[in-house]
């Protein structure tokens, strides 16, 4: 691997081209080869450098020795597992967790399992039943064991030996699922989480028993979650939201009742913070209101200076420091942007020195990609939507051929501002690129969240209606040669914007979509545990009949518009028998899909390189058709 070094006091400076320069048709397989890396985690005293790496089916991990990137481990645990992250237990242990997935768009199979292994791989162990655990604290005086928390069934909190698995209960809290906060001392003060019912509560530890703090049902109302303890074991940190809005992040003193304010967005929620190399002093909160970007707490703290000064040496990036070395002299960082898939460095205190270390996709040229640009929105009830709008490099911005791509989920997850290879391709082939946060979506408050319960098929899709609009009514976007997009529920959404609005588009496309509401009830994963059956009860409509009015495969006559659709026959989150019902239902009347891509051996979402590539190719054939040119858009209008 190429290393350099760059002084801080120089600025690393990425020039963008001309708006208008020509960019050449890149080839599908560009966008869609997987990432050198996906996570990279630094031993606390910066000697070792552990890097997940994707690799098809799989995430493997590789363990390197910073100083010259020498390989020093490698693990492996097979098809369809994959090492997503990496807790240090000393300078020269760590753990690993290791999860399920059975396709690209999947959520996480169960919870995932632990490992643990030397950095040299030697001393591998198997924690007996660590598929239901996760660390709560890694004890940084004691190099052998850790706390962990139990979180199916009940929350227990353990003393876990990384030699031997061992574990000894230390605490145990009234929770189905729940996690538990420490303070610096590794006493346990808090404990938050849920129930089957998925009524979210949070208890404080008075003496050796629980007392409530705050208790809400999903999505409702007020939430109070702890982060951690202060400096001095007194005041806890918290992210506290009265009625739904998003959640500020504040101090709450010892009598728990009076706060001050550390940081807040009125658009969004808090996304993260940044902790001192010592864990104990929260420097930072990191937001994304359109553009990433931190709220630092604590200004005057050397730190807190430290990694401003970072961010600032990378202009038109985000930065999210990924790991610090215990002492601080060691920062490692990833600067990231919506044209760059992103890079890591090391920085060093003590020589003043940031030292490249490696890309996550090397071969992408930021100036052949497009920026994705913040939008605001209003709909048609005066709700203001955010979302992106990407605008294919080298065009002049308007009457484009536009592809509304609504992001899965839908509760919870959000789109972000970042390098994106799907929308990276459409954009590299002329089309203008749609992502709008409709409500529903995450990330903006949990009263905006419950907006969209019961309402996947109506006030969901009106919110993507309005953005779409607006786009026209910007001149950017040409009324005629339009087309719908998406995945999982992004599919559903696919589908269900030509049901509502028939004359709206041209095309659309289902990839691994959700197509009857009624048939998330019976078929899949989601139903298969009491926490999942609630999930559904609570954001579907009761009745059968309003289940079917959200459901494309139950609106086919309001269907008017050539259909692509894609899945994976070992799709368990969304199995087959969405696909088939949509599909059988379209050549009953008479109008069957134009194009279908379907692959035996592939889940929800596809892993394999090839696989992607025909699936791209095919999709870039099929929008080319209807929406590629003015002649073609008006020839397939129905």
């Amino acid at each position: 691997m190429m290393l350099r070094s760059l002084a801080l006091a120089t600025a690393i400076v990425f020039a963008l081209p001309a708006a208008a320069q020509k960019v050449p048709e890149l080839p599908v397989g560009d966008f869609f080869k997987d990432p050198e890396f996906t996570s990279a985690s630094l031993s606390p005293d910066g000697s070792y450098l552990a890097i997940s790496v994707p690799q098809g089916d799989r995430t493997v991990l590789a363990v390197l020795k910073t100083a010259d990137m020498s390989l020093q481990s490698k693990f492996d645990y097979g098809a369809n597992k994959h090492i997503d992250s990496v807790r240090w237990v000393s300078d020269e242990r760590f753990a690993m967790f290791v999860s399920e997935k059975v396709g690209r768009f999947d959520f996480r199979v169960g919870q995932a399992d632990m490992f643990f292994a030397n950095v040299d791989g030697t001393r591998r162990i198997d924690v007996p039943n660590g598929n239901v655990f996760s660390i709560v604290d890694t004890l940084r005086d004691d190099d052998r064991n850790i706390l962990v928390q139990r979180s199916i069934d009940n929350a227990f909190l353990y003393r876990l030996d990384t030699m031997t698995g061992r574990v000894d209960t230390v605490a145990t809290a009234p929770l189905d699922f729940g996690s538990f906060v420490v303070d610096h001392d590794a006493r346990v003060r808090y404990a938050f989480g849920r129930d089957e019912d998925n009524t979210q509560s949070t208890y404080r530890r008075v003496g050796d028993k629980w007392e409530l703090v705050h208790q809400q049902a999903m999505g409702e109302g007020s939430s109070r979650r702890p982060w951690g303890m202060d400096s001095e074991n007194e005041r806890v940190i918290m992210s506290v939201s009265d009625s739904g809005e998003p959640a500020r992040v504040v101090m709450v003193g010892a009598d728990g009742e009076s706060e001050t304010l550390l940081a807040r967005n009125g658009n969004v929620e808090p996304m993260g913070a940044v902790t001192s190399s010592d864990g104990k002093h929260l420097l930072a909160v990191r937001f994304m209101d359109g553009l990433p970007g931190h709220k630092w707490v604590a200004p005057e703290h050397p730190e807190t200076r430290l990694l401003a000064g970072l961010e600032q040496a990378f202009p038109n990036h985000a930065v999210t420091f990924a790991s610090m070395s215990e002492g601080g002299r060691h920062v490692l960082l990833l600067a990231y942007s919506d044209i760059d898939p992103g890079s890591y460095y090391l920085f060093d205190r003590e020589t003043g020195q940031a030292r490249f270390l490696l890309s996550r996709m090397s071969w992408i040229k930021p100036e052949q990609m497009s920026e994705m640009r913040p939008i605001t929105v209003k709909a048609r009830d005066g709700v203001e939507l955010h979302g992106y709008l990407t605008v294919p490099r080298g065009s002049d911005g308007k009457n484009l051929p536009l592809i509304l791509n609504p992001h899965g989920g839908p509760h919870g997850p959000r789109d972000m501002w970042g390098f994106n290879p799907e929308v990276q391709f459409l954009a590299n082939r002329g089309y203008a690129v749609l992502q709008i946060n409709f409500r529903g979506s995450g990330g903006y408050g949990d009263a905006f969240e419950s907006k969209g319960f019961r309402n996947w098929g109506t006030t969901m899709i009106d919110d993507m209606t309005d953005a779409v609009q607006w786009t026209v009514d910007q001149g950017i976007a040409d009324a005629n040669r339009i087309c719908t997009y998406g995945a999982s529920y992004g599919g559903y959404a696919a589908l269900q914007s030509v049901v509502r609005e028939p004359q709206r588009y041209r095309c659309t496309i289902g990839y691994v979509g959700v197509f009857s509401i009624p048939l998330m009830f019976q078929d899949g994963d989601i139903p298969e545990t009491e926490s999942g059956r609630a999930y559904l009860r609570r954001v579907h409509p009761q009745s059968l009949a309003e289940q079917r009015a959200q459901s494309p495969a139950y609106n086919i006559e309001r269907i008017q518009v050539p259909v692509m659709l894609v899945h994976g026959e070992r799709d368990v989150r969304v199995p087959m028998s969405h696909f088939r019902l949509l599909r059988d239902r379209l050549v009953a009347a008479g109008r069957p899909p134009e194009k279908i891509v379907l692959e035996a051996k592939e889940g929800h979402g596809f892993f394999d390189f090839q696989n992607q590539v025909d699936l791209y190719t095919a999709m870039e054939a099929f929008l080319d058709k209807h929406i590629g040119s003015p002649t073609a858009a008006s020839g397939s209008a129905n």
